[in-house]
């Protein structure tokens, strides 16, 4: 059984708890009132550990708090995490022995939005012993702040620590609302120049690159409409505001219920496809490859019969 020996000498825990309390809150007073003990017991707890890990001391005594010296700093560095571990790993066995656990997850918003909220209730149908936590971001893997079990970027990329795994591939392509079709028919690639097109902010060549590879480089369309993100350009081409390059993966649901038309389903420009990374060390591992393998089998409908409907 692995754990600490004479080798691996442990400092007091609740000397660990005191500090940590004290640092981040830059006050021995508010440290007791959240540890619920006294200023005295968390001004020992602390001169214990300096004691313990010897010269120099972990903080400046300031007229109005105290503050972390240079070595308190490094100290809160390496302790905070294993905390914070720590409670983690209790927090999903205690969920674990009433049957369920709580899965942390953090996907780009448009994926959020558009792919996984949507299903989120069929995925609880599946695994009804996964509590799924959501929250979005678009931050790199590996500069996330806060432990996450399972995170949903773009790849394929490699980070230290993580397993990087292939959830749905993705291609950009045209796409529309019936509605607009029926006022304004798009039977080839040169009917674009009476439409209006939908960019995105963050991707102005997506247009330019698709109009190339379909022989139409110099197409200039009737009217253009930059907005921030997928979801906002997505969404207009849904209210028939004109046609916009989507991500094949995130326009299924739309193109299934018949929300949009994808006009041009043979032309299509390559992209970064949607994976999953996970920590090496979560305790949810098992978990997060369940949720990983619903995903991958989602069924949907081929997006070349959708667009020869």
């Amino acid at each position: 059984m692995n754990g600490p020996s004479k080798n691996r000498p442990l400092p007091p825990l609740n000397a660990i708890r005191a500090f940590e309390a004290a640092a981040r809150r830059s006050s021995f007073k508010d440290a007791a009132a959240e540890l619920g003990v006294t200023h005295g017991a968390v001004s020992r707890q602390i001169r214990l550990l300096e004691e313990w890990l010897g010269p120099p001391v972990l903080f400046r005594r300031l007229s109005h708090g105290v503050a972390l010296t240079a070595e308190g700093r490094a100290l809160l560095g390496e302790i905070q995490p294993a905390l914070e571990r720590i409670a983690r790993a209790a927090a999903v066995h205690g969920r674990k022995a009433s049957g369920t656990v709580a899965l942390r997850v953090n996907a780009l918003a448009t994926f959020s939005l558009r792919w996984l909220v949507p299903k989120l209730g069929l995925l609880r149908e599946a695994h009804p012993a996964i509590e799924i936590e959501l929250t979005t971001g678009n931050e790199p893997v590996d500069g996330l702040a806060g432990d996450y079990d399972l995170i949903i970027r773009g790849g394929p990329d490699a980070f230290h620590g993580f397993e990087a795994r292939l959830l749905l591939p993705e291609r950009r392509l045209p796409a529309c609302s019936p509605a607009l079709l029926r006022r304004q028919p798009l039977s080839e690639v040169g009917d674009l120049a009476r439409h209006t097109l939908l960019h995105v902010a963050s991707m102005p060549r997506l247009w330019r690159d698709w109009l190339a590879k379909a022989g139409h480089d110099s197409l200039e369309p009737a009217a253009t409409l930059t907005l921030d993100h997928f979801y906002l350009s997505i969404q207009a081409a849904v209210d028939g505001l004109g046609v916009a390059m989507a991500p094949s993966a995130l326009i299924e649901d739309d193109l299934n219920a018949g929300r949009l038309m994808a006009p041009f389903p043979h032309i299509s420009l390559p992209s970064r496809s949607y994976f999953a990374y996970t920590p090496l060390d979560s305790p949810l591992r098992a978990e997060s490859e369940r949720v990983c393998a619903w995903i991958e089998g989602f069924d949907s409908t081929p997006l070349m019969q959708i667009g020869e409907q």
